[in-house]
């Protein structure tokens, strides 16, 4: 069963800071360029504990770890963050536009605590692939400043959507005015209501207690906290599944801090789940020629190139992902400078390749890709993939056709996304997808609200 905890969250003090100026997106999600937006935002932007700069001369006694750690104690001490007298849930509300679409959605889910498992407990499933480097970076920060700075975004299923109407109402009633309103730098409006009452926190924790959970984003996070909970365990002589405590209120607290993360729960019955592909740009390759690749793939695909517009002008991210979007079944795009081919499966000569693995997954495009194409014809294994080598993951079919014409990388595929039922498929029969196969979009915001384990 699942267990959830409201907390007494770390949160900015709004009379203190300009809220928008302090938040930030994930910290997978910052590139260099966001990094220092973030840092020149305001001195006490997030950044400076989630992602903070390397430093010439940097030590064991003085780095990005333990200067995040100094930089959150002196925040607190300065009140720019409190602690909130008394625990809470948090509603949260993302309204937004589809990227490449007019559609608006949003997606409404709550913050609060929930218990870590193995993923052998079968309570939280994963469905893909971390990267080790990732785990190590966040295991480090979390030791320094023992203190979860994000939320893992976890997806659950309840057609009858209890938790969604204790918190946000029944039908289309509009909960009272949020607390809390940040414009993000996508334009995504996030909203926060903050829950006190002990009877309605209690009645959200008692609807989800039967619930499985999957992690939609937050992999690394996740797979860290749960080490550290296991480390912290053993240090201090406590079961890690030891029973929750009652605090004064009568409401379930972790029966020690590091037994439970920051997590946004979000139903999968809702509307307002969007999910995005990923595409995989590889570099690095030597010889690479886009013409021999494209003759070497027909042995498993069949491959049509795609010609230039008829003005001779190359054909652009928006006609490549049409041609592909128009295309039944798996199919993804080669990109290259020497030309673009849209490459179809062969399914007899591709079977034996995927003989090893289950029919869901032989249905994948991200799995078709990653086993035919980066192990089969460019020789790169599992090992060498999630070691970071030779493939970058990029949201935008643009910046992928940029890359390779830049010269920065030698060829870029464009793939559709994953869905939310072949996602939930996979991940309840504890299978997994190769790393970044999903990008859930919007990101949930880093620094609505904290935990503090001290």
């Amino acid at each position: 069963m699942a267990r959830l905890y409201p907390f007494r969250a770390l949160r900015y003090d709004p009379t203190r800071v300009n809220m928008t100026d302090v938040v930030t997106q994930p910290y997978d999600k910052i590139s260099p360029e966001m990094q220092n937006r973030y840092y020149a935002a305001s001195p006490y932007n997030l950044i400076r504990v989630i992602l903070g700069r390397t430093e010439q001369g940097d030590s064991e006694t003085n780095n990005v770890y333990t200067r995040a750690a100094v930089t959150l104690d002196a925040w607190r001490k300065e009140g720019v963050l409190k602690e909130e007298a008394e625990p809470a849930l948090y509603g949260y509300s993302q309204t937004y536009t589809v990227p490449g679409t007019n559609e608006v959605r949003e997606r409404r889910g709550f913050i609060g605590l929930g218990q870590l498992y193995d993923y052998e407990k079968q309570v939280v499933y994963r469905h893909e692939q971390t990267f080790p480097k990732h785990k190590s970076d966040r295991l480090s920060l979390f030791k320094a400043t023992r203190a979860y700075c994000e939320q893992v975004y976890m997806l659950y299923s309840d057609p009858t959507f209890t938790a969604e109407r204790l918190i946000f109402g029944e039908g289309s009633e509009q909960p009272s005015s949020p607390e809390l309103e940040i414009l993000d730098e996508y334009g995504v409006l996030h909203r926060v209501w903050r829950l006190v009452e002990p009877a309605l926190i209690k009645q959200v924790v008692d609807a989800m207690a039967d619930k499985s959970l999957i992690i939609a984003d937050g992999h690394h996070r996740y797979e860290t906290s749960t080490t550290y909970m296991h480390e912290r365990a053993a240090e201090l002589g406590i079961s890690e599944d030891a029973a929750p405590d009652l605090s004064e209120n009568g409401l379930p607290r972790p029966s020690f801090p590091e037994q439970a993360m920051m997590m946004t729960f979000v139903n999968m019955e809702a509307p307002g789940i969007t999910i995005l592909p990923t595409h995989r740009v590889l570099y690095g390759m030597p010889y690479f020629s886009g013409l021999e690749f494209a003759e070497e793939a027909k042995e498993y695909f069949s491959v049509k190139e795609i010609p230039a517009t008829e003005d001779g002008r190359y054909p652009g991210a928006n006609r490549l992902l049409q041609h592909l979007n128009d295309t039944p079944g798996v199919a993804f795009i080669a990109a290259t400078r020497e030309g673009d081919y849209l490459l179809t499966p062969n399914p007899e000569a591709i079977a034996p390749i995927l003989a090893g693995l289950s029919p869901r997954q032989q249905q994948l495009d991200v799995v078709q890709l990653h086993k035919v194409v980066l192990e089969k014809l460019f020789g790169l294994n599992e090992e060498t993939v999630r070691a970071g080598s030779h493939v970058r993951y990029v949201r935008e079919a643009q910046e992928a056709l940029q890359q390779v014409g830049s010269g920065n990388a030698d060829v870029a595929f464009l793939i559709k996304p994953v869905t939310l039922e072949q996602m939930k498929d996979v991940s309840l029969n504890l299978e997994v997808m190769p790393q970044k196969s999903t990008d859930f979009y919007p990101k949930l915001l880093s620094g609505l609200a904290m935990y503090a384990l001290d």
